[in-house]
């Protein structure tokens, strides 16, 4: 199974990937109306944050998690993304609550918070401690001195 989908989905903590492998290996039977899955398939991209239009609009992308995700695999590289997303699994934040297809990530405000979330403290040079948000959120933001 590929890890990471063309919109950026991300099959490697998704609840239903005992049931779906994936739309880049053809487990995805509804990709018909999929804006990101067929302009992938027909550029020959791996996703569409290889995609000099990125990100576009009228698909996946409306949703800032997924625009977050693929953004994240742009700047950082999608091998990167899987591994962020799985030590964030281990951690305990949660990619899609039981029954329903949103998750801790869904909390953050903007694209650059989750973006923030997946990073963790991996990419921060600090070690001061962490803070749930104030909007409830599990987004980590450093507590101020």
């Amino acid at each position: 199974m590929n890890a990471i989908a063309y919109c950026g989905l991300a099959c490697c903590v998704c609840s239903e990937n005992d049931k779906c492998i994936g739309c880049q290996n053809g487990g995805c039977n509804i990709h018909g109306w999929c804006k990101n899955y067929n302009c992938c398939r027909e550029k020959g991209l791996n996703g569409c944050w290889e995609c000099s239009e990125f990100p576009c609009t009228g698909c996946m992308f409306d949703k800032p998690r997924i625009r977050a995700f693929a953004e994240f695999a742009r700047r950082y590289g999608v091998d990167e993304l899987e591994k962020c997303l799985l030590r964030n699994k281990e951690k305990g934040i949660v990619y899609h609550y039981e029954g329903q297809l949103v998750g801790d990530y869904d909390k953050c405000q903007t694209e650059e918070e989750i973006i923030e979330m997946i990073k963790g403290c991996d990419f921060c040079s600090c070690d001061q401690p962490r803070t749930v948000s104030e909007a409830g959120g599990l987004l980590l933001r450093h507590k101020e001195a």
